[in-house]
């Protein structure tokens, strides 16, 4: 079969929409070219036929240089025709006129339409990102905003810092998000990009390499644990990656997870998991109440945080001299040369020389020795008792989610021997999981009701005043809004419950949004566990400092060193005021590292930190009553 025949046409039509094809730039190339074109056959016209020359003035005969100017104010101005004269140059300019009107015209659409382009691309987000020692954010999730938040505090005493941001969301939608929620961002600026933080050339806009640190979110779909992996596989295995190791903090949701994270990872990456954080802290919150706030003011970043120091001048004391060495600051352990962390070690171990300290401090800058030998503590008012025996304890646990399995286990961590757990709840599969957990725990017995936990009766049949303990969990399976209303009505119930039985009750209650626990304050529960705040902020203590990790491994575990809060009579006594040095003195007898107190009067008063204060001044005295607490870092 013959080809068919190509005309000239058809090339030339072939090569101009090849042209086209190249944007903006093209187009405007083919007006100017016409434009000429127009401009000098006019100018020619002008000059040959002197059409524009006065009869009776052989001088007014136009050049084509004239010719072609005025051939070029006509096609600019179609005003200009008013001052022609003569109808063969009337006519000779409105051709040229109207032939201006249309390529000025395309002029203006094409220019209108590559402006137009341009801006949705930058709307796209995808120009490359020119920063150093930034944070980078990979993937998006409702931690976003209190990481922001949390960093925004974290970085008021650095120079011109920068938070990045790679999601596959529209740029612009970001920003509007986050300007809705931190109208004053102070001294840090955030950046959005819209990509896949999976592909290569989208990683590389944001550049992983520069970063100072960076943080992979778990998005909220199914398997989220297989995006946070890839993701830090992409920044690890990067072709272009930097030689020097990267600091990276990612956020997994199943444990069953975490071993294949941690072979991409290697010693790179640091991984929380939100749900066993979540299930330890409850475990120990429920047993104590306070304890929240102590775990909130240690890792947010506004109020007392964990820092590091090289402290030569301790060198050669014991733990228990360096204790009372910092007037604004409380040391709670030590860092060996080697990396290995100590919190709340024997009294007697020694500060080696390349040691580092762990302390608890306003600020990395209020972290100073108090430059001279601690006041004497006042040992008339220590107690040396016995420490209280541990009993059976009775835990109520309300509700069910993935969570409440760990959180049973580690209770099992705690409790004495002899204790019981009875799990309200009702929910598909709840039953069989509780059977077969029963059977592996050591210290507890466990039991299971069926029933609502927003139900009055089913409560008053629990007789719940008789328990020491009550965990309030969100059924995280509902939506979010319609899970904290649940728990808000049980809330409600259980207030009244302690008001017509006149018995103060032991509350934890888990809140699914952040928003919802100024409402829950109604009930007067003791505590709140906020699951996406706390997994917000433990992200964002680590992307500041990766050391923490070991630190935030034995605070949390229920292996060495924990942080209880016990009465205050059972270290000093009430008669008379007293300083921290001589309540320092007196955990340091049994062992512990004191680190603060709990006034009881203000257990209820949200502006005071219900009653919690980490780290008081220690040269101050205050007067407790028998109801007071002290906060101390102790094995048991």
């Amino acid at each position: 079969m013959s080809q068919p025949l190509v005309t000239w046409r058809d090339r030339l039509r072939y090569r101009f929409e090849n042209t086209l094809s190249k944007g903006a730039v093209a187009i405007i190339g083919w007006l100017a070219l016409v434009s000429t074109a127009i401009v000098l056959v006019a100018a020619l016209v002008l000059t040959l036929l002197g059409v524009a020359q006065e009869p009776a003035d052989p001088a007014s005969r136009l050049d084509i240089g004239e010719g072609a100017w005025l051939s070029l104010m006509h096609a600019l101005d179609s005003g200009n025709l008013a001052g022609d004269h003569g109808w063969l140059l009337r006519l000779l300019m409105l051709l040229v006129t109207i032939g201006g009107i249309f390529i000025v015209s395309i002029l203006i659409g094409t220019i209108t339409s590559g402006l137009e382009s341009r801006l949705a691309e930058l709307r796209k987000g995808r120009s490359r990102v020119i920063e150093r020692d930034h944070t980078l954010i990979l993937g998006w999730s409702s931690k976003v905003y209190s990481i922001i938040g949390e960093l925004i505090v974290a970085n008021e005493n650095q120079k011109k810092p920068r938070i990045v941001i790679l999601a596959d969301r529209d740029k612009v939608e970001m920003e509007d998000d986050i300007k809705a929620k931190f109208a004053d961002t102070k001294n840090t600026l955030v950046i959005c990009r819209r990509g896949d933080p999976l592909d290569l050339d989208d990683l590389a806009v944001v550049d992983p390499h520069g970063a100072r640190s960076i943080v992979v979110l778990a998005p909220e779909i199914d398997n989220p644990d297989i995006y946070v992996i890839k993701s830090v596989l992409a920044v690890t295995n990067n072709p272009a990656r930097k030689d020097e190791p990267y600091h990276i903090v990612a956020e997994i949701r199943d444990a069953r997870n975490l071993e294949a994270a941690a072979l991409v990872g290697g010693d790179e990456a640091i991984y929380v998991q939100g749900e066993d954080l979540i299930a330890r802290v409850t475990a120990q919150t429920c047993r104590q109440s306070g304890l929240s706030v102590v775990y909130t003011e240690l890792l947010d970043f506004d109020g007392a945080e964990i820092y590091f120091r090289d402290e030569p001048a301790l060198a050669g004391r014991s733990y228990r001299e360096a204790i009372g060495a910092y007037e604004d600051s409380a040391l709670i352990g030590l860092m060996r040369a080697d990396g290995e962390v100590l919190i709340n070690p024997p009294m007697k171990t020694r500060i080696e020389s390349g040691d580092r300290i762990v302390a608890i401090s306003e600020d990395d800058d209020t972290l100073v020795l108090s430059g001279r030998a601690p006041p004497v503590a006042d040992r008339s008012a220590i107690v040396l008792g016995a420490k209280a025996e541990a009993a059976p304890e009775r835990t109520l646990v309300l509700g069910w989610n993935e969570k409440a399995e760990a959180i049973v286990r580690e209770l099992d961590n705690y409790v004495a021997p002899g204790s019981e757990t009875i799990v309200l709840c009702r929910r598909d599969g709840a039953r069989e999981a509780l059977v077969g957990l029963s059977k592996r725990l050591v210290n507890q017995r466990l039991r299971f009701a069926d029933g609502e936990i927003t139900d009055r009766a089913t409560l008053d049949a629990m007789k719940v005043p008789e328990f020491a303990h009550i965990v309030v969990l969100s059924y995280t399976q509902l939506p979010t809004q319609e899970a904290d209303a649940q728990t808000l009505i049980a809330l409600l119930h259980l207030r009244n419950i302690a008001q017509a039985s006149g018995r103060r009750l032991s509350i934890v209650s888990e809140m699914m949004d952040v928003r919802n626990r100024a409402l829950a304050q109604v009930a007067k529960a003791d505590d709140f566990i906020v699951s996406d705040k706390l997994v917000s902020l433990m992200l964002s203590q680590l992307s500041e400092n990766k050391h923490l990790d070991r630190v935030f491994r034995q605070l949390f575990s229920a292996d060495g060193s924990e942080i209880y809060i016990r009465p205050i009579g059972q270290y000093v006594r009430t008669a008379a005021p007293v300083d921290f040095y001589t309540l320092l003195e007196a955990a340091a007898l049994r062992g512990e590292t004191a680190i603060g107190y709990r006034v009881a009067a203000l257990a209820d008063d949200k502006d005071a930190g219900y009653g919690v204060k980490v780290n008081p001044k220690k040269s101050d005295k205050v007067q407790f009553a028998p109801g007071d607490q002290l906060i101390v870092l102790a094995e048991d």
